[in-house]
């Protein structure tokens, strides 16, 4: 992997949930780490919920290793923010097993996280 490739700055996040002012619990985003990837589209579609089109596009976000984003357990309760953009990650893949790059395939469009 070349690093000249990972130039975008990425913001990996995972859902908590905290008391709000009212007695509640309400969920918000947490940062986890933020990561240096790169950022292709794979595929896009529109789709007609409630009478209204959306589209969702499936990208691939290519990062350097990190044990946390190896484990699908872990992986599919997280999201990515790019440049206010959100991806919300279905699945990752250790690259050919050498715990050299995670490669995150995500979906954007549907909701906002």
């Amino acid at each position: 992997m070349r690093a000249g490739n990972l130039r975008k700055r990425i913001l990996i996040q995972s859902q908590s949930t905290t008391p709000d002012s009212v007695g509640g619990q309400e969920q918000v985003w947490t940062d986890i780490a933020p990561v240096w990837g790169s950022i292709e589209t794979l595929s896009g579609r529109e789709l007609a919920i409630a009478q209204a089109i959306n589209t969702e596009l499936t990208h691939k976000i290519t990062v350097r290793y990190r044990p946390e984003l190896a484990d699908p357990k872990i992986v599919a309760a997280l999201r990515a923010v790019y440049q206010g953009r959100i991806f919300n990650i279905q699945y990752s893949d250790n690259v050919d097993e050498r715990n050299r790059e995670i490669a995150l395939i995500a979906a954007e469009g549907l909701n906002n996280g």
